[in-house]
């Protein structure tokens, strides 16, 4: 069996309790935005997790990892050139390091990014991908404009800003599939059984997003996307199909918003 797909499942009861605590230290940090109880519980999952098993804290580590450094720029929406200059470098060190790790420092591979797998999307895989549409086009525009959530994202209203928007909600798309599912869940589910694993990532996803601006009634939905993404990469096994899935929401995404800023601009939305 490759490395990157080996796990080790067995005594969950007290693997869980670190990671658990990781996943936590998440929410703090994102959900609550409280740096010193949400570093500190950081150092404590991994403190226990070393005592637990040292395969477990060499994971956990990795995901801490990330958790650090893109907590410690702001997150936030704004689409200027020196925010997405450093926010960027961020996400890139937050995905990139844990990847070189596990590549070229304990040679394990846990961490990959499968593009290109050779399986071929199933018919339900297939017709999943319109309806996604149809949902974020049913859901989105009553949660943005209703609750007045769009106001979290600048307002633009020239070709540039408009770039810019566009390229900032498809890269923290991408973003959110490379570290939360390749990364997070993948590492977490070496040690835990995936039922537990996904609902920890899902922790972590759910409280990056509410930090960036989806806030109100956004976990409701937000969570259970987590969910499903990891569930979709896990029996599809490829990054390609759930940033797919992740691309066509933010695209109805990327359209509401500029609709709700420019109400006669694409005026197609029910709310």
């Amino acid at each position: 069996m490759p490395l990157a797909v080996q796990r080790t499942v067995k005594g969950t009861s007290m693997r869980v309790v670190p990671a658990a605590m990781l996943s936590l230290s998440g929410f703090i940090l994102f959900g609550l935005d409280q740096s010193a109880p949400g570093y500190a519980l950081l150092a404590c999952s991994l403190i226990l997790a070393a005592l637990v098993d040292l395969g477990l804290f060499r994971d956990l580590a990795l995901i801490a990892a990330g958790i650090a450094i893109i907590s410690a720029v702001p997150i936030t929406t704004d689409v200027s050139t020196s925010h997405m200059l450093v926010m960027g470098s961020a996400m890139v060190l937050a995905v990139g390091i844990p990847y070189t790790v596990s590549r070229f420092v304990t040679k394990e591979h846990a961490v990959v990014f499968p593009v290109r797998t050779g399986q071929k999307w199933t018919r339900a895989e297939k017709w999943y991908l319109p309806a996604v549409v149809v949902i974020g086009y049913a859901l989105l525009p009553v949660y943005m404009i209703r609750t007045g959530v769009y106001m979290n994202w600048p307002a633009v209203h020239d070709p540039e800003g408009i770039t810019r928007l566009f390229v900032g909600t498809n890269a923290l798309g991408i973003w959110d599939e490379l570290f939360f599912i390749c990364t997070a869940f993948a590492l977490l589910r070496r040690h835990l059984p995936d039922w537990q694993a996904n609902l920890l990532q899902a922790v972590l996803f759910t409280s990056f997003l509410w930090e960036l601006g989806f806030r109100s009634w956004a976990p409701l939905f937000i969570y259970p996307f987590a969910l499903l993404q990891a569930r979709l990469f896990t029996v599809t096994k490829s990054l390609s199909y759930i940033v797919s899935v992740h691309l066509l929401f933010d695209l109805v995404l990327f359209l509401v918003l500029l609709h709700a800023h420019n109400r006669a601009w694409i005026d197609i939305f029910l709310y």
